[in-house]
């Protein structure tokens, strides 16, 4: 069942982080719904892009540097009911790491094999479509 939010909320910009054939996840300390593994997250402040916030929230979560490549695409979250913008992101710099412990439990490079077991949910189509092409290269 999808919760009623606000629409004056800011939207959530993902960080679709692709390097080396696997893409980052992390998993949540609190779930929302059955979302536990996702990518890192977080609200557009005001004055950023979804790209800025999709940049600066992969810092703040897990210590690395990324560079936004693309939007892949927006919705309404299925389960959250927020509006959520995907951004392909390239790594740049360091080594992934929880780094927002409050949030963060744990960090994953997934395999494209391994997405049904980290997602048991169909992902947004841009997003498993951008997956499809870029981990099985």
């Amino acid at each position: 069942m999808t919760q009623q939010i606000p629409d004056s909320l800011p939207p959530i910009a993902a960080a679709i982080v692709v390097d080396d054939g696997r893409v980052l996840m992390v998993r949540r300390r609190v779930k929302e719904g059955s979302l536990s593994w996702q990518f890192p997250a977080g609200e557009v402040e005001a004055g950023e892009s979804a790209e800025q916030a999709a940049v600066r929230e992969t810092q703040e979560e897990v210590g690395v540097t990324v560079k936004a490549s693309k939007v892949l695409g927006e919705r309404i979250h299925p389960v959250t009911g927020r509006t959520m913008i995907y951004v392909a992101c390239e790594m740049v710099d360091g080594r992934a790491h929880v780094v927002d412990a409050e949030e963060i439990a744990e960090v994953a490079w997934i395999e494209h094999r391994q997405l049904t077991e980290y997602v048991p949910y169909s992902l947004f189509q841009p997003v498993q479509e951008y997956l499809d092409v870029t981990l099985t290269r």
